[in-house]
């Protein structure tokens, strides 16, 4: 496959932006992209569905989960991360509506990057309205747009096919990648993901429209 088709070729990468393993996935995964010339494709998933209940685990459980997975993996991968005092987690479906406006814009990765930010560096509730419209702010965007753009909830539809979409390719958890016809499912180091792409660069695989 040459270098060209080889930049058709996109990781379909299936996140929430509560899961701190989405947040460390994506160091080593921009690291692979941009090793090989594909194209991420960032795709919702939600972790606690609103209006389900929003999650509230027991904070020594959390701290218990946070000391012996996430730290140690933020170590290895050399990722500055912060556990969020926020009870219970955050819903972030308008997060993800603001994902839905923002892509339109050209800035969809500028504003993934920033919740992920907002919530796992600066402890910011990302749940909250006021804080989605300063991460847009930052990223670029007139705020006032934005927040009309989640209050009319005229994306509210597009995330819900994207939510379907994802149960129909198979997700149940995240961060999953898609890369062709191979689901990865984990933070996944930079080699393998490579190897991955290659592979199916190799066999033709699939080019996503």
């Amino acid at each position: 496959m040459s270098q060209k088709d080889a930049s058709l070729l996109k990781i379909r990468v299936y996140s929430d932006y509560i899961c701190p393993f989405c947040y460390l996935s994506q160091k080593p995964l921009e690291e692979a992209a941009a090793q090989t010339g594909v194209e991420i494709e960032w795709l919702p998933f939600e972790l606690r569905p609103y209006p389900a209940p929003a999650s509230n685990l027991d904070p020594e459980y959390r701290a218990a989960v946070w000391l012996s997975s996430v730290l140690p993996l933020a170590e290895r991968l050399g990722v500055l991360i912060k556990q969020p005092d926020i009870h219970p987690d955050p819903h972030t479906h308008l997060a993800h509506y603001g994902f839905q406006f923002v892509k339109q814009h050209g800035l969809g990765r500028q504003y993934h990057k920033a919740v992920f930010a907002a919530y796992f560096q600066e402890g910011r509730d990302i749940g909250r309205m006021d804080v989605l419209v300063d991460v847009a702010w930052q990223v670029g965007l007139d705020g006032s747009e934005f927040r009309t753009a989640l209050v009319d909830g005229r994306y509210a539809e597009a995330h819900r096919r994207a939510l379907r979409a994802a149960f129909e390719a198979g997700v149940t958890a995240v961060p999953t990648f898609e890369i062709g016809s191979r689901m990865l499912r984990g933070v996944q180091p930079v080699e393998r993901l490579r190897q991955a792409i290659e592979r199916e660069q190799a066999q033709g695989g699939p080019l996503w429209k």
